[in-house]
């Protein structure tokens, strides 16, 4: 049979026209699915699949010395609606439940009408937007848990639209307490930390970012993680909660009392260097004290007559002066160099003769600046080289950012005249930051060591140090053991006989030494004749065996100005409320070992409250049906011999009586209700504003009053 090559030659162009055909196409539809609607299925694949997600973990705690939660992250969200998400299905929903969803947000945000919301609600739904702000605040966990219980947003967000957006937000419980040491971080949390420990420790507390993808699982849409986050640890300070307190109030009741400027107050233990307590008050405009800079370490001013101390005891490694040498003051004026120097009381005649133990004791600039003017006048540099051999110029290189460099000039330096040797050496004419003028006095405390003072003592993770930070020491001895008995002995009677006695105690022996200066106010404050001054005192306590350091440092306008009777008075009452609360005393010798102790417990979560008195071995009789995984609210009263735990019952729908209950157990049964709680006071419910029985309206606010 002949073979029709024609008719195989058609098929064959046919065939190649149809494949070419159909590559066209291919083409085509590719470039139409790149370009065209290259945007929509970018829409499609941000839905459904996501590679290389970044997970942010949570950041550490700030501990405090004393176990306390001085800075934590804590949740809080924005939510918004994808009209678009759902089609149909989920708009008809919405349309339904609509007066039910408004209703339902007003009660959770009750600042806001039904009405105000549906009208919200509906403009979002007109605008068709994928991404409509419900509400404009940031909202807590509970009532975005809330929320999420409304009808449609209780869908997942591919049916219901319904999105949030977490953060996390840095709080801190004890308010403004060390609230510049512990620092602060930026609200856009990509930019980290702004100072103080958060800045300093961040690596630590911001842990390692984790990554995901999504991807089908068994017809289902899962988030995978390839990287798991690494929370960050949690930081544990050397702050003590209780002494921060005792010093912000006794310096801000000073502050308040004499209109001062500025107000710093620092607390160290002698050991170990360890900051229990560091206050930074300045006035603001509204006339109230706020943590604004950290004073403390970053003020640059001449410290006055606290650096006396370190002039003496100079002269006195070196064999210049004893303790019993002496000098004439005169009538309490007298020319150094050319320049007069005056004594405070040089209006009244001045203090004549006084030996060095005494010139101290009074704080006598004549007699401190003519020993050192006597003695290193023609070899400055000596003078200098002995306060480098103290290092009083050293930086302290603290664990926190900010800190100032001491400025201690020496004779070849510029400036250095003829007049700074004597101005100098009763602290003008130097810079020289609190922190490292409190450094310098605990180094005399203890025993000629000087440590770097030290705002973190470990980090923590899951309960275990993970990294611990021992005390570093600055300079093993800053002199001899005949000059550090000399100026303890000198310190002592600053206090007991001296200008310094209201920063002494009757129940235990202070040392220190007091400081008053002029603070430079520059060509302004020539012009208006205003002059500022900067009193201060510094020392430590109980003189015998010294176990905290303190110095207190206030800048005020105007006389009068001492330092004795207000940076003093403020130490002395700081010092003793800290030995009152460092006082540790032996139970067994207040408790005949033949009674039962029956603690006062307070009301509040029973099952908590059995386990706890199990474990101390104290004994309870439960009159209350104690159920697997639920919580038991109830009360207690004390029997002759153990504690009766009592149910007391709670509705869902009714406001509890959380009278006799602490803090922590009636703010989480109220809000767990819906209920918003404001604290006033310190111990147990004493009353609430909203009666037992009162039925439950969501975002209401409830007053508890506390007491002992």
């Amino acid at each position: 049979m002949a073979v029709n090559k024609k008719n195989i030659m058609t098929r064959y162009f046919f065939v190649i026209l149809l494949m070419g055909l159909v590559g066209v196409a291919i083409v085509v539809k590719a470039g139409i699915t790149m370009f065209a609607e290259r945007q929509y299925w970018l829409d499609v694949a941000d839905r459904f699949i996501k590679e290389n997600v970044m997970v942010k973990p949570n950041r550490g705690n700030i501990i405090s010395a004393d176990g306390k939660l001085m800075a934590s992250s804590l949740p809080e969200y924005r939510i918004y609606m994808d009209f678009k998400a759902g089609g149909e299905l989920k708009d008809s929903l919405l349309v339904s439940h609509m007066n039910e969803i408004c209703e339902g947000l007003h009660q959770i945000f009750p600042e806001k009408s039904a009405a105000q919301f549906k009208a919200h609600l509906q403009k979002g739904r007109r605008s068709g937007s994928r991404n409509y702000l419900i509400y404009p605040k940031r909202i807590s966990y509970i009532q975005y848990k809330e929320a999420k219980r409304l009808p449609v947003f209780k869908l997942n967000k591919y049916k219901g639209g319904f999105i949030e957006l977490a953060y996390n937000q840095r709080k801190k419980p004890f308010g403004s307490l060390a609230t510049r040491t512990l620092g602060d971080l930026y609200a856009d949390t990509a930019q980290g930390a702004k100072n103080g420990i958060e800045l300093a420790f961040d690596t630590i507390l911001k842990g390692r970012d984790g990554v995901t993808h999504r991807q089908k699982v068994m017809n289902k849409y899962l988030n995978v993680v390839d990287i798991p986050p690494v929370d960050g640890s949690d930081i544990i300070t050397t702050i003590d909660v209780g002494m921060q307190d005792i010093c912000e109030k006794a310096l801000v009741d000073k502050l308040k009392e004499i209109n001062a400027t500025v107000g710093v107050a620092v607390l160290m233990e002698v050991a170990t260097g360890e900051v229990k307590a560091i206050v930074n008050m300045t006035k603001g405009s509204d006339g109230e004290y706020h943590e604004i800079r950290n004073n403390a370490i970053s003020d640059m001013m001449e410290p006055g007559s606290t650096f006396k101390t370190a002039s003496i005891m100079v002269a006195l490694e070196d064999g210049k002066i004893t303790p019993n040498d002496g000098v004439d003051t005169g009538n309490g004026v007298k020319m150094m160099r050319g320049r007069p120097m005056k004594d405070h009381n040089w209006h009244r005649g001045g203090y004549q003769y006084l030996t060095v133990t005494q010139i101290m004791m009074v704080s006598s600039n004549i007699g401190v600046s003519s020993i050192i003017d006597k003695h290193y006048g023609d070899n400055p540099g000596k003078f200098v080289d002995g306060l480098k051999r103290m290092s009083l110029d050293k930086p302290l290189h603290l664990q926190i950012a900010g800190e100032g460099a001491p400025n201690i000039r020496g004779p070849k330096q510029r400036y250095f005249a003829k007049t700074t040797l004597p101005w100098m050496s009763i602290g003008y004419e130097t810079q020289v930051p609190p922190m490292n003028i409190l450094t310098f006095y605990n180094a005399i405390a203890n025993n000629g060591v000087m440590v770097r003072p030290k705002f973190v003592r470990a980090a923590m993770k899951d309960g275990e140090v993970v990294q611990e930070y021992p005390t570093e020491v600055i300079n093993p001895k800053i002199c001899s053991d005949r000059t550090l008995s000399q100026i303890q002995e000198i310190l002592r009677k600053v206090v007991s006989e001296g200008l310094a006695k209201p920063a002494g105690s009757k129940q235990f022996a202070v040392s220190g030494k007091t400081g008053t200066a002029q603070v430079s106010q520059g060509a302004a404050g020539y012009k208006t004749g205003q002059v500022n001054y900067l009193v201060s005192f510094c020392g430590y306590f109980p003189s015998e065996a010294p176990k905290y350091s303190c110095i207190v440092s206030i800048q005020k306008p105007g006389l009068p100005a001492s330092g004795g009777l207000m940076a003093g008075s403020v130490f002395g009452k700081i010092a003793e409320r800290v030995y009152a609360k460092d006082l540790r005393l032996d139970l067994a010798h207040a408790i005949d070992t033949n009674s039962v102790v029956i603690p006062d417990v307070k009301a509040g979560e029973m099952i908590q409250t059995k386990r706890v008195l199990d474990e101390l071995k104290i004994q309870n009789q439960t009159q209350l049906a104690l159920k697997e995984g639920k919580e038991a609210w109830g009360s207690t009263h004390a029997a002759p011999k153990s504690v009766i735990l009592e149910s007391r019952e709670v509705k869902r729908n009714n406001v509890p009586s959380v009278i006799g209950m602490g803090a922590r157990d009636a703010v989480y049964l109220l809000e767990s209700m819906g209920l918003k709680v404001s604290l006033a006071g310190v111990g147990k419910v004493k009353s609430q504003s909203i009666a037992n029985g009162a039925l439950v309206k969501k975002g209401q606010t409830i007053g508890l009053t506390l007491g002992n």
